[in-house]
């Protein structure tokens, strides 16, 4: 058996059936960069940043340098390398992809899909100069999955001001952010619709959800809504119901989806690395036939879920991407995702249940993407219905 040299593995990127060359020239040299940075700049430091349960707020005006703000709405990338970049960013770590993928996902794509010229004129500039930083709410402690059938916070028309009352739950960001996006139904009409709320404003708290076995780095958070009180130019003029929220829910999904795929390249990453370097019975663990089989597995699932996405992309580029598809993709790629990161737990033994080996913050971080942004089941009930026409959720 020749000498291992682990610097210099085969398919160093993963990429098994190279997606990468799908990209323009210029996309694949962006790409190349934004993961050159993660490996410098994020990689290293993720484990410390999600034992200790802190954010590192000392990298935002780094990621503002980046410049990896709406890569498709502002930038004109293709949704596939928006995409791949989605999960370079997971690759390096999961927390840090979680909130870009709630200021630049649902907080600001809640504003380019939703708000009016006038208000995108006002606040995006801002935003994607990452200058104010932004949440989501639309979760609340007694609404997840059933949350489309309303809200339990309102909002109350009065004169040129809107009253918001009510909870949010599980709010990425919500602890520091300047903005947060809530969703609320209208007293008047019953219809959901968006307000922009500065966190600052009387009756607003934003209090830390403690003891997480995942994304430990994310600052979650209840919101409490009491009496706050904002202008009618800060409510989303587009956002007048669920409908209107689905629009932002159904790209956010993918990006999500991208998540599992980056989920499980971590995965492979560190499972690889480690089977070539760790020995048992005086040979590399790689040099096992059954840890061979649980590699290539990882692997398998990962490109099988790389390849859904490759088109789901392109088919965002055409315009011709439906819910049902977003849906599908969500709850396959996560499915996946979880065998795989299981798998890589398993090959690291003992030595993956400790974060100093990478793969236990892998595995747990995977039960959070499994979750948000429609569980597995709801998920799959979407896409039930596209294919049969009946409704099964209740």
């Amino acid at each position: 058996m020749g000498i291992i040299d682990v610097d210099n593995l085969p398919y160093p990127d993963g990429d098994f059936y190279a997606f990468e060359d799908l990209l323009s020239d210029k996309e694949r040299d962006r790409l190349h960069e934004i993961r050159a940075w993660l490996t410098a700049e994020v990689k290293p430091h993720a484990a410390d940043w999600w034992n200790a349960g802190e954010f590192p707020h000392h990298m935002i005006p780094k990621i503002a340098e980046l410049d990896v703000m709406s890569p498709v709405y502002r930038q004109g990338y293709s949704n596939l390398f928006a995409g791949l970049c989605h999960a370079e960013v997971t690759r390096a770590d999961t927390s840090f992809a979680t909130f870009l993928g709630v200021h630049d996902g649902l907080f600001t794509g809640s504003i380019e899909a939703l708000a009016s010229e006038e208000q995108k004129a006002a606040w995006l500039p801002d935003i994607y100069a990452m200058k104010k930083i932004g949440a989501f709410g639309l979760t609340e402690p007694l609404g997840g999955s059933d949350v489309a059938g309303g809200t339990r916070t309102t909002a109350r028309r009065d004169g040129d001001n809107w009253i918001l009352n009510g909870e949010k739950r599980w709010i990425g960001n919500a602890t520091f952010s300047d903005w947060v996006v809530i969703y609320a139904r209208d007293l008047e009409d019953n219809q959901v619709k968006g307000f922009m709320v500065d966190t600052k404003t009387p009756g607003y708290t934003a209090t830390k959800i403690e003891n997480k076995i995942a994304l430990r780095t994310v600052q979650n958070a209840d919101i409490v809504l009491d009496n706050v009180v904002i202008s009618d130019d800060f409510h989303l003029k587009g956002a007048n119901s669920f409908r209107d929220t689905n629009k932002v829910l159904k790209v956010t999904r993918l990006a999500v989806a991208w998540q599992a795929v980056g989920q499980q390249m971590a995965a492979f990453d560190v499972a690889r690395k480690y089977a070539v370097e760790r020995k048992q019975f005086g040979k590399p663990l790689a040099s096992f036939q059954l840890v061979q089989e649980q590699l290539v597995k990882i692997l398998g699932n990962t490109v099988s879920s790389l390849g859904m996405m490759v088109r789901l992309a392109q088919l965002e580029d055409l315009g011709q991407a439906k819910d049902e598809q977003s849906a599908l993709a969500k709850a396959f790629t996560t499915a996946r995702m979880r065998e795989s990161v299981a798998l890589g737990r398993s090959i690291l033994g003992g030595n993956g249940i400790v974060t100093d080996y990478g793969m236990a913050k892998i595995f747990a971080d995977a039960e959070a993407i499994y979750s948000y942004e429609g569980t597995y089941e709801i998920n799959t009930l979407v896409t039930g219905r596209a294919i049969t026409g009946v409704a099964a959720f209740v």
